[in-house]
């Protein structure tokens, strides 16, 4: 079967079930339906939607790039899994999500959202804390939640996510 598009959660939930049909997810997605959205999970397990992990070199190359843009620390372990599915099948990326869509641009992975606009251009960021004001390090890893490691190595303030000037 010919691989279209890989879709988020967000197309698994508001998408047509017709336009799912086909379509590539991973299944940490499926328990993310399961848990937000149980009625539409029975609907999604009717269609033959391909469950898929990604390869640990898509992951890796993901990660890396997201370092790059500064889009990792913004993005969970589900979103990249999404965009590595995307990149090792050369499919149509379907999100919502600002920051994959920065990283799918980027990499130029073909992107299209489910509800917004999209953005129009790639952004570079930088973590940068409030109250020093010195560059972080962009994480090696995806923060397991949005409060981890999220302030500065050298003063402890917070820190907040800036476009690269």
């Amino acid at each position: 079967m010919e691989i279209n598009y890989v879709v988020d959660t967000g197309a698994l939930i508001f998408w047509p079930v017709e336009r799912l049909t086909g379509a590539v997810a991973s299944p940490k997605q499926q328990k993310e339906i399961y848990n937000l959205h149980p009625d539409r999970a029975i609907i999604i397990d009717a269609l033959e939607i391909i469950w898929k992990n990604p390869s640990d070199k898509s992951i890796d190359k993901i990660i890396e790039i997201g370092k790059v843009t500064g889009d990792l620390s913004g993005l969970s372990s589900t979103d990249i899994d999404i965009l590595a599915l995307a990149y090792e099948e050369d499919a149509k990326l379907i999100t919502d999500d600002y920051r994959m869509q920065n990283l799918a641009k980027y990499m130029k992975i073909d992107w299209e959202s489910v509800s917004t606009e999209g953005i129009k251009e790639v952004w570079i960021w930088e973590i940068v804390c409030r109250g020093c004001k010195k560059v972080q390090e962009i994480p090696n890893l995806p923060y397991k939640n949005k409060k981890d490691s999220q302030v500065c190595s050298d003063c402890g303030s917070d820190v907040k996510l800036r476009k690269k000037k």
